[in-house]
């Protein structure tokens, strides 16, 4: 069961690219909220595809238990 609404998940996506520990590329590396924004939308992103598929899925096995009946 979802707890948090969209806004909440989004802000805790983006805070949790804000606040990774930096690979020691230099003393200056930090990651800027819009590069932490654009990682949060390709998670997003990533886990949009997954559903689909997980769904598709789940309709295709319909579909043949459907046709099996």
């Amino acid at each position: 069961m979802i707890t948090q609404t969209p806004k909440e998940k989004a802000e805790e996506l983006v805070d949790v690219f804000m606040n990774i520990k930096q690979l020691k590329l230099s003393d200056y590396s930090v990651i800027y909220y819009p590069t932490a924004k654009q990682c949060a939308l390709i998670v997003v992103a990533e886990i949009m595809k997954v559903e689909q598929a997980v769904k598709m899925n789940f309709w295709k096995a319909v579909k043949e238990e459907i046709i099996n009946l």
